[in-house]
């Protein structure tokens, strides 16, 4: 297995958790927050999908686009978290030795390998993939294994 398709394979075991755990919250549950100010379910979907999005582009070089506008309802947050699941997922398995290697413009100018790009990603999924699973108990859900192996 090459590091780009263990880079991907780590980033899917938490976001496959993390797609199970959205598939068993209540639609009406959606905009629940664990704290004043803080993300609801709909927005750390939102916010998990837009990072993976941003971090890919800035592995690519490219400047990061503007944020779609939030979702609506937990189904259509759901979805997007699906959609870059896959689209995440592709991209990194795609990259080869060479890419891997790269040094790119990150944030505030800085270079940093696409190594620590990648890891970067996978932590701040692992972060808020947390802060979800505790707000999934205080609505009475129990949530699934942490990462999803296999």
């Amino acid at each position: 297995m090459t590091p780009s398709h263990r880079y991907a394979r780590t980033f899917q075991s938490h976001r496959d958790a993390l797609l199970d755990l959205y598939a068993q919250l209540p639609e009406d549950q959606g905009t629940f927050s664990a704290w004043e100010g803080g993300l609801s379910f709909i927005g750390q979907a939102d916010h998990l999908s837009v990072s993976a999005t941003r971090f890919l582009s800035l592995v690519r070089g490219e400047k990061p686009g503007a944020a779609p506008a939030a979702s609506a309802t937990l189904s259509e947050a759901r979805d997007r978290l699906q959609e870059t699941q896959e689209a995440t997922a592709a991209a990194i398995s795609a990259l080869s030795e060479e890419d891997l290697q790269r040094r790119v413009p990150a944030f505030g100018g800085r270079e940093m390998p696409v190594t620590a790009l990648l890891d970067l990603i996978i932590s701040h999924e692992a972060h808020h993939k947390g802060q979800v699973w505790i707000m999934a108990r205080m609505v009475g859900v129990q949530p699934p294994m942490f990462v999803k192996m296999g």
